[in-house]
This record gives C-alpha cells, structure tokens and sequence, in this order.
C-alpha cells in the first residue's frame, strides 16, 4: 500500500508537493526535467519548472521520477476478471483495476446486445458516472456493418434505429459520451443528429465503407466532434486503388485534428509499431487517442473468458474468439492498461509527451471534459507517478492517494 496518511486522516492529501520530470499532457509542450505539481485537496494548487514555484508552497516536497496527468480511456470493456454489464460491482472492480493502474478517467463500452439488455446495462452504469466512478459510457454498436462485426455478436447487430437510440440516450441521462455507428448502417444522419442533440460524439468504424462513403457522410452530418473507432481494426484496409475509410479518416484528422480523433490500440496485436508511427508521424496526438478496448482479461493470467455471449480465449496475452474447429479466432479485444500502451509507444520511438498527449488531453478534450487530461492550475488532482521506466509508482485521482493494486500478470 502507498498511502501515507495515518489513522484517521482523510485520504484526500492536502498541501503536497510533487517534483520530478513533468509531463503536463498538452500536445504542444515538451517535458520539464525538473517540474513539480501543488496538490491542496482535489485539486491541482499550481504546476510548472520547479525553479518558478510560487511562495507559500508547502514545505513537504516528494521528488519522484516521473510526473504525468491522469489518463484517460474512451474505450475498454473490462478488465480484473469482469466485464462492462448490468453490474455495478463489477464495473466497480473495472474501474478500480484501471485507475490504480493510471487511468483515473474511464468510459464503459458496452458491445452490441438485444435491445432491452443494452437499456438495462444503461440504466445500471449510468449511477456509476452520476457517482465519479465513470467518466461515461460508450456503445460500440449495434448499428454497425455485420460483416465488420469482428468479437461481437452478429445476432445483435440491427440496421440504425433512431428510436431505439433516442431512448437509450435518454435512459442513460447524459452519461453516454460516444456511440461507434457504421456511414452504411439505415438513418445514419439521423443518429447523428440525435448524437449531436445529446452532446454525444459519434465515432465511424465496424464499417465496410468506402472512401467515397465515408467522406460523404462527414461532409453531410451536422457540424460537430467525430472519432474513428480503433483505427484499422475492423474496417477494409488502406489499399493503393481502393484505399477505404482509413484514407479519408487520415486526411481528415490531419487537416482537423480539433474535429476528428482516431483511436489506436497501440497494445502490439492490434497494430504494429511501424502503422502507429504512420499515424502519429501523419495527424500528430491532437488527433489521436490511445485506448486500450481492454476486456475481462486485462491484468489477469490467461484463460477462458468472455465478450458479451461470445467466449474468448487468451493465449500469450492476445484475446481472441474461441471457434470450435480450433482455427484462429478474430482478435477479442485487449489486454492492456493504457499507461503499458504509452510505454509501449515511446518504446516505439515516439515522443514521451505526444504518447501522454495521446492518452490523456486529446480524449479529455474530446468528450468535453475540461477538468481532467492535462497537468494544470485549477483542474481535478488526477496525477501519476511513474518511474523512469513508466512503471505506475503511486496514483492520485482527485487528490486521493489510491492503493496500488496487484495483479496476476505483470
């Protein structure tokens, strides 16, 4: 356990100094060597060069070697064993595994079900975000391309509803943050506009639409925020003559990053590292949020688990579905947390700050929350301590100091 405070003290640290390599989370800014972040109550006293410090900061100073913001996660399923549904103590554990493992900011995603079990699933989460235990949630379908359904089930997957959708968004009481949708799928303009009417962002993917399909349906939807759900996964690929959605979603994110943002799952088997350079070489992270789409499986051994009704088996680390001929099932997800995704992409050759950027202000910025993502005066005490190695350290979420979980796998 890292926490510090003695019988009887409130968990939430008031007054605390943190001083070591700063990384603030904004695109723009490089890393300060030697940074410090004032931490009084939840919320963040002053940040910036140590040598700036403001007078009466507090004398208890604790250098540590990285510093970065809380990050944030727009797309996972579970993790610590469960799976995002219609239970609260699971979700609980979810997002409890996540944070202590750097992720202070989660939305649920919730895969494509029957209509009455998705309200329900709805209905149940949305107290969890009402509580700060969620950031939102996220439905990924149902109304995507059944041929691009991948680990979902292709039983529920049902052309557009704006009905249906206009009554899960208003069952969910703002809570729901994204919805992945396919250009192809019935009244697509319509569940946009429902989006837009609902402050929820849509994100195009599980989708076999073309180039010229998928510039369309950008050019002609109200004006508004959109994401790509996982870039490249489950979607045609970048082809010289039919060169798909990817192309126009690339283009797109590089010429407004402020208006489309591409998630990776930079976790090395969704995407290999010379694709995620590409992309970060080509948009830059303004434009890209790094996600896990971590399933049950994520910080456990590996095992049988699973998706929605579908099983999934996870060997060597790398979900897949279970198909009972024993041949290789599609790709179920992940099984990383993030900060193992920002690792990985420095490993990768990236820049520490726009791999941080990428998993924190850009997806922060995204679902318009402002108070968190980024290392400044005034917002939400969400910090990490990371060590040179960017391994999790301590974690504080609001100020609180939480307990570093352990977990079965490394």
């Amino acid at each position: 356990m890292l926490a510090d405070a003695g019988p009887g003290e409130d968990r939430v640290l008031r007054g605390r100094l943190v001083t070591g390599r700063l990384v603030t989370g904004r695109p723009a800014e490089d890393v300060i060597d030697d940074g410090a972040v004032w931490l009084a109550g939840g919320r963040i006293e002053w940040c910036g060069p140590a040598s700036a410090l403001p007078s009466g900061a507090p004398d208890r100073i604790e250098q540590v070697p990285v510093i970065l913001p809380g990050l944030v996660d727009l797309h996972c399923h579970g993790g610590a064993g469960h799976t995002f549904s219609a239970d609260q103590d699971g979700a609980r554990a979810i997002a409890g595994h996540h944070a202590a493992h750097g992720t202070t900011s989660l939305l649920a995603s919730l895969v494509s079900a029957p209509a009455d079990e998705l309200l329900g699933q709805i209905e149940v989460l949305r107290e969890l975000v009402h509580d700060g235990t969620l950031a939102g949630l996220h439905l990924e379908g149902p109304f995507i391309a059944a041929d691009m359904c991948g680990a979902q089930n292709p039983a529920a997957i049902i052309e557009g509803n704006p009905a249906l959708l206009r009554q899960w968004l208003e069952a969910g009481r703002g809570t729901v943050r994204t919805i992945t949708l396919a250009p192809e799928t019935a009244h697509f303009d319509e569940l946009v506009a429902l989006c837009r009417e609902h402050a929820v962002v849509p994100s195009v993917g599980h989708t076999a639409a073309t180039a010229a399909e998928m510039r369309e349906a950008l050019e002609r939807s109200p004006a508004g925020s959109w994401s790509a759900t996982h870039l490249f996964n489950r979607m045609p690929p970048l082809d010289h003559r039919r060169p798909g959605p990817i192309a126009v979603l690339l283009d797109t994110a590089r010429r407004a990053p402020e208006t489309v943002v591409l998630e990776l799952i930079a976790d090395g088997a969704h995407l290999d590292s010379e694709t995620v350079r590409m992309v970060f070489g080509l948009v830059g992270p303004s434009g890209i949020a790094l996600i896990t789409d971590a399933m049950a499986a994520a910080g456990m051994l590996d095992g049988d688990y699973t998706l929605g009704a579908l099983d999934v088996e996870v060997r060597n680390g790398t979900a897949r579905l279970a198909v009972p001929d024993g041949s290789q099932g599609a790709i179920a997800g992940g099984t990383s947390r993030l900060l193992e995704n920002v690792r990985r992409c420095r490993e990768w050759g990236i820049p520490l700050a726009d791999a941080v950027a990428a998993a924190s202000s850009t997806p922060a910025r995204l679902i318009g929350n402002d108070d968190v993502g980024t290392l400044a005066a005034g917002r939400r005490a969400d910090v990490v301590v990371a060590s040179d190695e960017l391994e999790v350290l301590q974690v504080y979420q609001a100020g609180h100091l939480l307990e570093h979980a352990t977990t079965e796998r490394a």
